[in-house]
């Protein structure tokens, strides 16, 4: 892994740590930031930049529905046993809609296991997806260490 890819996962879990302790101290909005999930997705986008569940769809629709389910679920129900069966909802939707992204998955059982409010999804996993799909491909468009990313659209249109 390049340092600028290293640099740009640090920055991002710092911003992360950052609007969680201010949300926190009561200095931002009342939301939960630093949640495992987005580590893994932004993992994903360093090392597998080029694998389709890297991609711009399935890592912005993908976590962002993941958790959407998982919050409307929890406005009924809530601990470990719906959490799992969440998990498997949503990875056979995630599966059919073929925007399968495995810490979207994870994201769906968040809301079950720690109730994060019913707009978790829009108001923390959507902005937060949005800003590291973005910053990655401008980074891969001006970094020249930096893989290529998102994958080009005709690599999709061949396999299909």
């Amino acid at each position: 892994m390049s340092i600028p890819a290293t640099l740009w996962f640090a920055g991002m879990v710092g911003l992360l740590v950052l609007l969680d302790f201010l949300s926190r101290a009561g200095m931002w909005h009342e939301r939960i930031w630093l949640v495992p999930p987005f580590a893994a997705t932004l993992s994903i986008l360093v090392l597998l930049p080029q694998s389709s569940i890297a991609q711009p769809i399935p890592v912005i629709f993908g976590s962002t529905l993941g958790a959407g389910l998982g919050s409307v679920a929890a406005c009924l129900v809530h601990g470990p046993l719906y959490a799992g069966c969440m998990a498997v909802v949503v990875l056979v939707f995630l599966d059919w809609l073929r925007i399968y992204h495995p810490p979207g998955i994870a994201l769906s059982m968040y809301p079950l296991l720690l109730r994060p409010g019913p707009l978790f999804s829009v108001e923390v996993v959507l902005p937060f997806m949005l800003t590291a799909v973005v910053s990655a491909a401008v980074l891969s468009r001006t970094i020249n260490s930096w893989p290529e990313y998102p994958r080009p659209l005709e690599l999709e249109q061949r396999k299909t």
